[in-house]
C-alpha cells in the first residue's frame, strides 16, 4: 500500500494557499481545535493526503475532518476521497457549514465522541469509519460499505448523544 503521508508534487504549496483562503467557518471551527483546545487533541490543518487536502486532522487518532459548503451537495467525490482516506486508515467525519455556524457545541462534542471512539453510526452522522461498517461490522468491509449517510443536522446528533457525551472542555490560553 501507497504511503499516502508523501506529498505530490504541489501539494505543500496547495495547502499552504488553502490555509491563508481558509473561509470564515474553517477560521471558526480551526480556532476551537488549534493548540490542543479540544480536550488535547493536536490538530493539523489543511494537510495532503495522496491526491487529496485533508480541512483538519488529528493524526494521533486518524481522524480526519471536513468542512463542507455547497460545493459538497454531489457526494460522488465526497465518497471516493473517504473511501481512499478510509483505506489507508483514517476516519472522516463531514459536517455543513451552517451547523458549524449555529450547532457550534454539538459539532464539538461530535469530534469529541469520535475521537474517544465513543461515535454510535447513525443514518444521521456522515461519518466514514476505518474501522466499522454501517452494519456494526468490522474491517473486512469495503471503505464504501463504510461511508454512511450524507444527510443529517447536528442537532439530531446531539439529542442522539445526549448522556453518553462528556461534557466538552476546552484548554484555556
Amino acid at each position: 500500500m501507497r504511503d499516502i503521508t508523501k506529498r505530490a508534487t504541489g501539494a505543500t504549496a496547495k495547502a499552504r494557499r488553502l490555509r491563508q483562503t481558509e473561509t470564515d467557518v474553517e477560521m471558526r471551527l480551526w480556532s476551537d481545535l488549534r493548540s490542543r483546545r479540544l480536550n488535547g487533541y493536536k490538530f493539523a490543518r489543511q494537510i495532503p493526503f495522496g491526491p487529496y487536502v485533508a480541512d483538519f486532522v488529528c493524526r494521533e487518532q486518524r481522524l480526519i475532518v471536513e468542512v463542507d459548503g455547497s460545493q459538497h451537495a454531489q457526494p460522488g467525490f465526497d465518497r471516493a476521497r473517504d473511501a481512499f482516506l478510509c483505506e489507508h486508515g483514517y476516519s472522516v467525519l463531514r459536517f455543513w457549514n451552517d451547523e458549524i455556524l449555529c450547532e457550534r457545541e454539538a459539532v464539538l462534542n461530535t469530534i469529541l465522541a469520535a475521537l474517544e471512539s465513543r461515535l454510535t453510526p447513525s443514518p444521521d452522522l456522515r461519518f466514514a469509519s476505518a474501522t466499522l461498517s454501517p452494519r456494526g461490522e468490522g474491517a473486512e468491509m469495503s471503505a464504501n460499505e463504510r461511508f454512511f449517510s450524507l444527510s443529517g443536522k447536528s442537532a439530531e446528533r446531539s439529542e442522539a448523544m445526549r448522556g453518553t457525551a462528556p461534557m466538552l472542555t476546552r484548554r484555556r490560553t
